[in-house]
């Protein structure tokens, strides 16, 4: 029988008008890998605060086992400033309890996740930061691992090297993530927090959703049951109160826990979040264009290169030239601190470049998701900030909405619709600016790390409206799901401050870099090869477009939008949920064609993004202008 570590009996906390968490028993062994998961506000990290002895409670018991250590990494981290990442990592905050860890092992682990141990904490970005205060978690080696978002602001190679370090955990792990992908991996088990209640499924995450949706189905089940019981109880008290009411106060007692038990059932059931962007027509179809663009930045400070007047500086990119067209759904991905965030603000104008410039098209409406949140002031509240000149409406699609009402769409309780920004959790800031953002006029939307901190719930149906959005969206992200889900190409930052475009998701991308790595000679071989860009055609060949080349310029975007629309027709048919019970053969062959236009409409797409980027090169070429 494994090792118990940690154990919440009984559970509840308060927060005056409502119980947030009631009744709730978690017990941790060795050997767990558990997934924390509920929407935003839902209570996930209240508990693990719980877990973790920083927060109290209003009802139960918190045991840790003798001798066992717990580690916690908060969502957001807070570092001193002016301290080395060495010693923070070994010292930690100067809080009780803190433990001095060998300056070796401290240097080792930051090492690995590609930070200077003799770095200064001033200047962190939120991806470096987060990466120390994982460092400081990890690097303790605890019994109990507690770790709330630990994928937010963090890029691929480190949360592909914190899962590998985590399968590796001896104790006891629970995670809150909103990354598919990394809880898919990492979960041995899920805890749900749902409506108070928190309900636990032993199993990998990926078989989540059925579990949940079984359950919310037999819930509304007994709700109908209930809703049927209180309209008989409601019709007989009409009917004979006078004459039974000193004999029957029991049965109208009964019938009064009945409907509150309906309306705590109701809280948790019908509140659902609804997306709509008021994205406006109009605007060229060349979107942006970048002319040979580059950026850098000033080099981090270390103890041996303190703040100087004209501190020595670290080349983001170079020489980087895209063409953005309207309709584009373009990812971008690389490592933190490459310079993902910098180019969208050059792109937007936010920016200027060190060299180069950006063509805007005509038209250009564009909205910014800040994933640092600075548009939030946080002494405001959320109606003050969807209303900052005062009213109490806002015009979303032509129509207009009461505040609170609007509000209501992305999961706002009243009570929380004046309350200040700064009480607001992280995933209810990136709420409130998607709900700002949404009221806004654009035909280009820029999201730098819309996920962060977002439940799946909020994800699934953030996925849908970029999919419904007419006009161009450009994403940041880390999150390999997502990007999968919503883009069609990625400009992905590559070694040598180069931005290279490869057609597809993530995965895409991915699989595409393996096989080019497994093509490349061996060191022993002796011999080398011209190294070209990917997905370009080979610089030395003839200068012209070819027949079939020209043919695919021309003939792909009509054939694109065919296959575009004939895929929408067919996932709306199999959106109907009665399709398989009523006619499985009809399923079936809806879902194999569906397989099959989309992997002929990447195959096009790809076909379509070769063909343009050689044009490209002719035209510049031509022009006397270096692509």
């Amino acid at each position: 029988m494994a090792e118990n570590l940690l154990s919440v009996h009984d559970i509840g906390v308060n927060l005056g008008d409502r119980w947030l968490l009631r009744g709730v028993d978690v017990s941790l062994e060795v050997g767990d890998r558990l997934c924390l998961v509920g929407r935003n506000g839902a209570g996930k990290s209240t508990l693990m605060k719980i877990m973790a002895g920083l927060a109290e409670t209003d009802e139960g018991s918190l045991w840790i086992a003798p001798g066992k250590t717990v580690s916690y990494l908060p969502q957001a981290p807070a570092l001193p400033k002016g301290m080395s990442l060495s010693s923070i990592v070994q010292h930690g905050t100067g809080s009780d309890g803190d433990s001095v860890i060998p300056p070796h092992k401290a240097d080792a682990y930051l090492t690995r996740m590609g930070m200077d141990p003799n770095r200064l904490s001033d200047g962190l970005s939120g991806g470096e930061s987060r990466r120390v205060a994982l460092a400081r978690a990890l690097v303790k080696e605890p019994d109990v691992l507690l770790m709330d978002e630990p994928t937010n602001h963090l890029d691929l190679p480190t949360i592909t090297w914190m899962e590998d370090l985590l399968m590796t955990h001896t104790g006891a792990l629970v995670v809150i993530s909103h990354d598919r992908a990394f809880l898919n991996r990492i979960g041995s088990g899920t805890l749900w927090i749902d409506n108070g209640k928190c309900r636990r499924r032993q199993g990998g995450f990926d078989g989540f959703d059925e579990w949940a949706e079984v359950i919310l189905a037999e819930e509304q089940v007994r709700r109908e049951k209930l809703d049927k019981r209180i309209s008989s109880e409601t019709r007989w008290s009409r009917e004979g109160i006078s004459a039974r009411r000193k004999r029957n106060q029991g049965r109208m007692r009964e019938l009064q826990d009945m409907r509150k038990i309906r309306a705590s059932m109701a809280a948790g059931a019908g509140r659902s979040s609804r997306m709509m962007t008021a994205s406006t027509e109009g605007g060229g179809q060349i979107v942006l264009e970048a002319i040979d663009l580059t950026a850098s930045v000033p080099a981090p400070m270390t103890i041996a290169n303190p703040p100087q007047k004209e501190a020595p500086r670290r080349t983001l990119f170079k020489h980087f030239n895209q063409i953005i067209r309207k309709g584009d759904r373009i990812g971008i991905i690389g490592p933190n601190g490459a310079g993902k965030s910098t180019l969208v603000k050059i792109l937007l104008d936010q920016l200027a470049p060190d060299a180069g410039r950006v063509k805007m098209g005509y038209g250009l409406e564009a909205s910014y998701f800040d994933q640092q949140r600075e548009a939030l002031n946080p002494d405001s509240t959320p109606w003050q900030v969807l209303c900052p000149d005062g009213g109490d409406t806002v015009e979303r699609q032509g129509q207009t909405v009461h505040v609170k009402r609007y509000l209501q769409d992305f999961l706002f309780d009243e009570y929380k619709v004046t309350q200040r920004v700064r009480t607001l959790s992280g995933g209810e800031q990136n709420r409130l600016l998607l709900a700002r953002l949404f009221v806004e006029q654009h035909n280009m939307l820029v999201l730098d790390e819309p996920t962060n901190d977002l439940d799946m719930e909020t994800l699934e149906l953030l996925q849908e409206v970029i999919a419904d959005y007419k006009g161009t969206i450009i994403i940041i992200s880390h999150d390999r799901d997502f990007i999968d889900r919503t883009v069609t190409a990625v400009l992905a930052f590559e070694d040598d401050g180069r931005i290279i475009t490869h057609a597809g998701g993530y995965s895409d991308y991915l699989a595409r870099r393996q096989k080019q790595q497994s093509q490349k000679p061996s060191a022993s071989s002796g011999k080398s090869k011209a190294v070209t860009k990917p997905n370009r055609p080979d610089r030395q060949h003839d200068r012209k477009l070819s027949f079939k080349d020209k043919h695919a310029l021309e003939s792909l975007p009509a054939e694109m939008a065919s296959l575009e629309a004939s895929i929408k027709a067919t996932e709306e048919k199999l959106a109907d949920p009665e399709l398989f019970r009523r006619d499985a053969d009809l399923f079936q062959l809806l879902v194999n064609q569906l397989n099959s236009e989309r992997e002929l409409l990447a195959r096009q797409e790809e076909r379509w993004l070769e063909a343009a980027l050689l044009q490209e090169d002719i035209e510049a070429s031509a022009s006397g202008e270096d692509r």
